[in-house]
């Protein structure tokens, strides 16, 4: 009995059926964006001090400017107001006493060497922006700073939670029903963080919403992957990843637009409701109709995209065979990880690569978010260095394999990182550059841990494998911003040095794992021990198994 991949050959493996159901599923993953890396806006942290009653008036009747009126009312301002005291606590006097020195009103108000006394900001806040963020809305700044961490490792703790029912979601009901059902619950949460009125409950929804959309982008890559040949999955897997990288483009300016966070949040929110549209034009994965003896409904598919690509199906294709149906009858179990040494090896690199890679992706969006003059620009060329990231993946992990790219990637990351936290802060053109390069090198290093996670493991175990290294992902992104929000306030430029020692290890660990350039996938445990002593194979068919849990991006 001839294999899906057998009749793909036939009717088309990348043709018009197949290019139609890539570009919707490429808005699907454009969609992630803001749910990923939306603290750079909705959490923006704007430069602020502390208001005290009565500076106004007192400023008013002086005729001061702004900034006479910041160098005799904020402790330690110095031009720009980068201290914790000029941030987070003010003088403990009444600035409405008559009789205070318009020259020098500190001095009127202690007397004879007495001194002024530092308070909190009992009064809230002032702003330095136009717009709004969360922490502009809900006072999320010095004692309260830890909050803005949270409400983006919320998000990752949805997507680690999720991450560990959602292949099975995937793998029980479809990948349509996982991806209707997850856009619906994505859509719900989106509108419900416009209108919510605490902090409590943002942060419960942005877990909730961590919860399914990461799901949500993981069926979309699993479908689009099990719907095309073989010789295609690797590119449409890479250029699907790539669609984030427009998101992320989109995602800016519209952030640009809108300065004020629930407008933001709106606006990116009303547009996904166009994508409950898949259920009349994507269709359900052959692949997966096979797996669950479901032949009839496949070959309706099948026909259809036979039709839609102008090609005719051979009349001897009657029937299909799963192609795991002969993978033997092994159950697996987590302790099969770490049962024998190239295995063991294996998944204790991959989830430091997991790791570290989410880490320093999310950890460089934020901190660059934080340094840069202008966060729309940098956010925009940290976004664009993403496209020659995947055109180098595609052109060398053929030609050159996986293994010298990806350490090579994991190397320049930390490099990066270190350069620039290195480099004068008056010399912001070339921090900006060098941060880039660090952004490309990391988007490298993650798009390559994907792929490269399943051809490391046998068929048996492939599916955990994946799954299990691949939560070490959400585990980073949880951690990611108390590393930059907590560290910035020791050194600004701390965070870079641990994100320069975290890529160095990364990449020196990839070169301890073998090659698999022009290897079929590993059938068994012996296949994966023996690895660094075969060559590759030659005439073996390679089957590209998609599984359930396979993600990219956190």
């Amino acid at each position: 009995m001839p294999t899906l991949d057998d009749i793909l050959e036939h009717v088309g493996e990348f043709d018009r059926f197949q290019k139609q159901t890539f570009f919707v599923l490429c808005l699907l993953s454009a969609a992630f964006t803001p749910v990923y890396v939306g603290v750079v806006f909705f959490g923006f942290t704007p430069e602020h001090r502390c208001y005290s009653p009565g500076v106004a008036e007192l400023s008013q009747r002086c005729g001061w400017s702004l900034e006479e009126q910041l160098n005799h009312t904020v402790p330690e301002w110095d031009g720009h107001g980068a201290s914790f005291s000029s941030r987070c606590r003010r003088y403990e006097v009444d600035w409405n006493t008559t009789g205070i020195s318009c020259t020098d009103p500190l001095g009127s108000l202690r007397g004879t060497g007495g001194t002024v006394p530092l308070g909190p900001c009992r009064d809230g806040w002032v702003y330095d922006s136009p717009g709004s963020s969360i922490v502009t809305e809900f006072d999320l700044v010095c004692e309260d700073s830890w909050k803005l961490d949270l409400f983006q490792s919320s998000v990752n703790a949805g997507f680690f939670i999720g991450s560990l029912n959602i292949g099975y979601i995937a793998d029980r009901f479809g990948r349509k029903f996982c991806l209707l059902t997850t856009i619906v619950a994505n859509i719900v949460c989106g509108l419900l963080l416009v209108f919510v009125p605490s902090y409590v409950w943002i942060v419960i929804i942005r877990f909730l919403q961590g919860l399914v959309s990461k799901g949500c982008w993981t069926a979309g890559y699993i479908l689009v992957t099990e719907v095309v040949g073989p010789e295609y999955r690797r590119t449409v897997g890479i250029l699907y990843q790539a669609a984030f990288s427009v998101g992320l483009l989109l995602f800016d300016g519209l952030a640009y637009a809108l300065p004020h966070w629930r407008w933001l949040q709106l606006t990116v929110t009303l547009p996904t409701c166009f994508l409950l549209l898949y259920y009349w034009c994507l269709p359900e994965s052959p692949r997966w109709l096979i797996s669950q003896g479901k032949n009839d409904k496949a070959m309706k598919i099948i026909r259809n995209m036979a039709k839609k690509n102008q090609k005719k199906m051979p009349s001897h294709f009657k029937d299909i065979k799963f192609e795991e149906e002969d993978c033997g009858k092994q159950k697996p179990s987590l302790m099969d990880l770490f049962r024998t040494p190239q295995i063991r090896k294996n998944t204790l690199i991959l989830m430091y690569n997991w790791f570290t890679s989410s880490i320093l992706y999310q950890g460089l969006i934020m901190h660059m978010g934080m340094a840069a003059e202008n966060m729309y620009l940098d956010f925009l060329y940290s976004a664009l260095v993403e496209f020659p990231a995947a055109f180098i993946i595609i052109v060398t992990i053929d030609r050159v394999g996986r293994r010298y790219p990806w350490a090579v990637s994991n190397l320049v990351a930390g490099a990066a990182c270190l350069a620039t936290a290195l480099i004068p802060e008056d010399i912001p053109w070339l921090k900006v550059i060098t941060g880039c390069i660090g952004r490309m090198g990391i988007t490298m290093a993650f798009e390559m841990v994907c792929f490269v996670n399943t051809e490391l493991y046998p068929t048996y175990i492939r599916n955990l494998g994946v799954m299990i290294c691949s939560s070490l992902c959400d585990i980073g992104g949880v951690i990611a911003p108390f590393i930059v929000y907590r560290l910035v306030e020791i050194w600004h430029d701390l965070p870079l040095v641990v994100f320069t020692v975290l890529g160095l290890i990364a990449g020196g660990l990839v070169l301890l794992l073998p090659e698999t350039k022009g290897r079929v996938l590993p059938e068994t445990v012996e296949d994966v021990e023996n690895f660094h002593r075969q060559s590759a194979p030659v005439a073996k068919k390679i089957y590209l198994h998609v599984q359930g849990s396979e993600v990219a991006r956190g």
